[in-house]
């Protein structure tokens, strides 16, 4: 079993210390951005130290092995989420850029209609609204039960044959709900709809397997599972390759160019436009095999047992509002709440400055979501590998100190 202390140790913005007040760092801020492993940035050196050139355009032998670690770093990117291979995953800079290249890319006619849910992260929620504008389609919201899970009854009443799209969460960003994608993804292709999942939440938090879920697009996001920044990637099933055109067009994508006509290479590169992140794609796959080693089980047990721990414990603190299902076999590592009388934004300042706490405040990207749940914006607590129990313990000590000192009642 993986010693949550010498996880520790490859992270080395933990081991430093506040100098004002000798206080170490307590990051709860994962659901944005995780922390990077040394062997990520070491990966990153590498490419650029040693073989650090353009991939797929010279015979050298120096472009060769750049074009050879790129191509295999999809692979094993492609692998760890249950992608056949390379053929099956194309590299993005993030979840949105993945999302869009879905929405973009496929053909839209008057009278298409296009599901979602009212908990989606905007980038799962603003480019449909501009295909529903653009293209005359008609946009349907799952609502959010009181229980803070999907109302799957009104998909299963609201879904038509006309339902061109499917799109839901794997795990809210905000209330961290675990979605049932695969009885959705069911629910889609029963009716002739495709299915694109948004896991940016889940990849890097439990184990994944497109095929188990039996989704046609799944996307998902580099800087939150311990990669680099700028980098992500999108599931295709091929099934459905063919009804994705690129979005962006140039150098890398094409398989011939005449004067009279162009011709797109073949997946994944015809959505790789251009000279891509090269060291990006690289280093997110120093952070897969980095998690393989750790064991995506293993993550989701550890998390699991800090998210019970840690609302638990935020729940007994008078004047504080906490929100997200208490079955926590369907619910990921986040916390959301308020103290009664502070706005969110001086919560997190104050967990800041008085303990070097670093949360997230605001709407977390789900301005809709926070509408329903009639609050302004949300205080955000969210937990990964390298978190602790006495760090839970830590943070609820201080959280109650600020509740019992600034709250009201």
């Amino acid at each position: 079993m993986p010693d949550v202390m010498r996880i520790r140790e490859d992270f080395p913005i933990l081991q430093k210390v506040r100098e004002e007040d000798n206080k170490p760092l307590i990051y709860f801020d994962n659901t944005a951005t995780s922390l990077t492993p040394v062997v990520v940035t070491e990966t990153i050196l590498e490419y650029y130290h040693n073989y650090g050139v353009n991939i797929h355009r010279g015979i050298y032998n120096l472009s060769k092995i750049a074009s050879e670690e790129y191509e295999n770093a999809h692979d094993i990117v492609a692998k760890f989420i249950g992608a056949t291979d390379r053929t099956e995953l194309a590299f993005t800079k993030n979840t949105t850029e993945a999302i869009n290249i879905v929405a973009f890319g496929l053909e839209w006619s008057p009278g298409d209609e296009i599901i979602i849910s009212a908990m989606e992260h905007h980038s799962n929620f603003v480019p449909w609204q501009i295909i529903r504008d653009r293209f005359h389609v008609k946009l349907k919201f799952i609502p959010v039960k009181d229980d803070y899970k999907l109302d799957i009854e009104y998909l299963e009443n609201n879904i038509t044959k006309n339902t061109k799209l499917v799109a839901i969460t794997h795990v809210s960003n905000v209330l961290g709900t675990i979605n049932p994608v695969k009885e959705i993804g069911k629910i889609a292709h029963d009716n002739g709809s495709m299915f694109l999942v948004d896991g940016a939440q889940s990849t890097p938090h439990m184990p994944v397997n497109v095929k188990d879920i039996g989704c046609d697009f799944f996307a998902f996001s580099g800087h939150k599972m311990l990669g680099p920044t700028g980098t992500g990637g999108l599931y295709i099933s091929s099934d459905v390759i063919d009804k994705v055109n690129p979005y962006q067009y140039g150098g890398g994508m094409i398989s011939s160019v005449t004067f009279e006509k162009s011709e797109w290479g073949e997946m994944p590169w015809r959505f790789e436009a251009g000279t891509p992140n090269i060291a990006g794609g690289i280093g997110l796959a120093a952070a897969v095999k980095y998690l393989e080693k750790i064991g995506m089980n293993w993550v989701r047990s550890h998390e699991k047992e800090l998210i019970k721990r840690l609302v638990n414990g935020v729940s007994e603190i008078p004047n504080v509002e906490t929100y997200g299902t208490t079955d926590f076999e369907h619910r990921g590592g986040i916390l959301p709440f308020n103290v009664k009388g502070l706005d969110a934004h001086e919560v997190a300042l104050y967990l800041d400055q008085l303990g070097n706490v670093a949360v997230r405040s605001g709407l977390h990207c789900a301005q809709p979501l926070h509408n329903i749940l009639k609050v302004s914006a949300t205080v955000r607590a969210s937990l990964y590998i390298y978190n602790t129990k006495e760090e839970v313990d830590t943070f609820v000590d201080l959280l109650n100190e600020i509740a019992t000192s600034f709250g009201q009642e």
